[in-house]
C-alpha cells in the first residue's frame, strides 16, 4: 500500500469508517464523532466546497471545527483557532505489559477522570469519551492519580490517549506503567499501538521513544472557527 494512503494518515476518518463507525455523524463525506464523545473530525484528504459546506452544516455558524491533519488552505471566511505541530508515534517494539495496580475505569469514575484532565491538561476527554475503549487508572488512597487509554481506532490500529498524572505522584514511572499496561490490550487484540503528541513536547517524546515508539511521520493539529453566516446553499435551491 502506498504511504499516502495508509490508515494512519488519516485516524480519523478511518476510525469512523471502520471500527468506530457506530460513533460516526454524517452529512456527505464529513463524518465526526458526538460533540461529547471527541472533537476528531473525519475530513476527506481532498476537501472541496461541498465537503466545506456539509462541515459547516454539521458544527454549525460559529462553531470551532477541529481538523487534525488538514494542511491545505482553508475556505474564505474560515478563521483558525488553534495550530500546532504535531508527531504521531507507533510501536517499534515497546515492551508492553500487565499492570498489576492499574484498575479499569468505568463510567462511575468518569467525573474523577474529569477532574485529573483539568488539573493536567493531557488533551481532550470529555464526558463520554471513555466509550472510545478501554481506560486504565491507578489509585492512591482511594483517589485516581494517573490514567491512560484508548482513543482512534483505524483498522489494525489503536490510539493509546489520555496518558495523565497528578502532579503529586509525578517521577513513580505511573505514566509509562499504564502506557504500556494499555499497549498490551491492544497487541492482545492482535492490534498495533499508536499515538499523538505536540511536536513541542519533547519530554513526552523522549518517554515514548524510550519505550519503543518510533516517529512515524509529523502532522498538525490545526482547528477553525465555521464562519458565522455560512449557509449550505445546496439547501435553499441556490
Amino acid at each position: 500500500m502506498s504511504d499516502i494512503r495508509h490508515v494512519l494518515d488519516n485516524p480519523a476518518l478511518a476510525s469512523l469508517t471502520g471500527p468506530h463507525a457506530h460513533f460516526a455523524e454524517c452529512r456527505g463525506r464529513i463524518l465526526r464523532y458526538p460533540t461529547d464523545v471527541s472533537p476528531w473530525v473525519g475530513l476527506p484528504d481532498d476537501p472541496g466546497a461541498d465537503d466545506w459546506a456539509d462541515l459547516a452544516a454539521l458544527a454549525g455558524p460559529g462553531a470551532e471545527a477541529p481538523l487534525p491533519g488538514f494542511s491545505g488552505e482553508l475556505p474564505e471566511g474560515w478563521d483558525i483557532t488553534f495550530d500546532m505541530d504535531g508527531v504521531q508515534l507507533v510501536d517499534d517494539g515497546i515492551p508492553a505489559a500487565p499492570e498489576p495496580e492499574a484498575v479499569r475505569l468505568t463510567a462511575a469514575d468518569v467525573p474523577e477522570m474529569l477532574d485529573l484532565v483539568e488539573r493536567t491538561r493531557p488533551g481532550p476527554f470529555l464526558p463520554r469519551t471513555i466509550e472510545l475503549g478501554t481506560y486504565l487508572g491507578i489509585r492512591r488512597g482511594g483517589a485516581l492519580v494517573a490514567m491512560a487509554g484508548e482513543r482512534l481506532h483505524p483498522p489494525g490500529w489503536t490510539e493509546i490517549s489520555a496518558v495523565c498524572t497528578d502532579p503529586a505522584v509525578r517521577g513513580q514511572g505511573l505514566a509509562t506503567r499504564l502506557i504500556l499496561a494499555v499497549a498490551h490490550g491492544i497487541r492482545e487484540r492482535g492490534e498495533t499501538p499508536f499515538l499523538h503528541t505536540g511536536a513541542g513536547n519533547t519530554d513526552a517524546i523522549r518517554l515514548y521513544e524510550s519505550l519503543g515508539f518510533r516517529l512515524r511521520r509529523r502532522t498538525r493539529f490545526l482547528s477553525a472557527r465555521v464562519p458565522e453566516t455560512a449557509v449550505d446553499e445546496r439547501a435553499v435551491g441556490v
